[in-house]
């Protein structure tokens, strides 16, 4: 075990105050929001069960692990929901001055269009 390893390995806690074990050094059963979130689950209001740090850029570097027995199932949003972002998107879309649903979104610099905005340039 080299130095920078095990300057991170703290099983018990007793250094960190929770598990601590270095970069792909953790046992399985933990896994980060990420890794949960691939494997379709949450962490589903569970606390933070350990943590991995290593040496990175800017300093060290921390991943929070949460228990896999202990997540949930990802929650779906309902059809309402779904219906609001796609209508969120959509006004996004839209121009206030022209009232053309473009097919990116509207600049917030400029509030409108780029046809709305540069007149000139888009005639020529």
């Amino acid at each position: 075990m080299s130095r920078i390893r095990a300057a991170y390995y703290d099983p018990d806690g007793s250094r960190y105050g929770i598990p601590t074990y270095w970069w792909r050094g953790a046992p399985g059963g933990y896994a980060t929001r990420r890794q949960l979130r691939a494997a379709g689950l949450r962490p589903g209001g569970q606390p933070i069960a350990a943590q991995v740090l290593w040496q990175g850029v800017g300093g060290t570097r921390v991943a929070y692990l949460y228990r896999v027995d202990l997540a949930r199932p990802k929650r779906t949003a309902t059809p309402a929901q779904l219906r609001a972002v796609r209508a969120a998107l959509t006004a996004r879309r839209t121009c206030r001055i022209c009232r053309q649903v473009r097919s990116y979104y509207i600049p917030r610099s400029l509030g409108e269009c780029l046809d709305c905005a540069h007149p000139t340039e888009a005639a020529a």
